[in-house]
């Protein structure tokens, strides 16, 4: 990958001067190059990672949900990801292989949306052949980054 595009996916909001400084390249290239990655999809958004567990009220319910499908003829497997994605309760889809062909996170404020999500909106699609569904419950890394901190042992040490 470019050395550009490694950067910023590390650190979104480093400054042109600082990424100019780390790549030798001037401002008006590196402003050049990021607009050509934008226009060309490459760069598809600056993101900020929250650790929802840390804001209260914040986070509901996350399930990882696996999906067979019927493929469909002509299209294989695009038609059924894109209209599944769609729904505003999947905050993610993925094409995977082995037994499952669709990797979905989907996200609700409590449990109970998230298996209505399911029995009502995506069980139902014709193409949907079966689901399991996963509960999320603890985050520990995400996007490379650890969302917990090691506390010390407050247990006394054994002598």
């Amino acid at each position: 990958m470019d050395e550009i595009l490694e950067i910023l996916e590390n650190n979104a909001r480093i400054s042109i001067s600082d990424l100019a400084k780390m790549t030798g390249k001037s401002k008006k290239e590196l402003e050049k190059d990021i607009k050509k990655y934008e226009k060309s999809g490459a760069i598809v958004k600056y993101k900020t990672s929250i650790n929802k567990s840390k804001i209260k009220g914040e986070g509901g319910v996350v399930a990882l949900i696996e999906v067979k499908v019927t493929p469909q003829k002509d299209v294989g497997f695009d038609l059924a990801a894109e209209r599944i994605y769609q729904f505003s309760e999947v905050k993610s889809c993925f094409l995977l292989s082995g037994t499952y062909d669709l990797l979905l996170v989907v996200q609700g404020p409590d449990i109970h949306t998230v298996a209505s999500f399911v029995a009502e909106k995506l069980s139902p699609l014709n193409f949907v052949k079966s689901t399991t569904t996963h509960f999320m419950l603890k985050k520990y890394k995400e996007d490379g980054v650890v969302l917990v901190k090691k506390e010390k042992s407050k247990r006394l040490p054994i002598s």
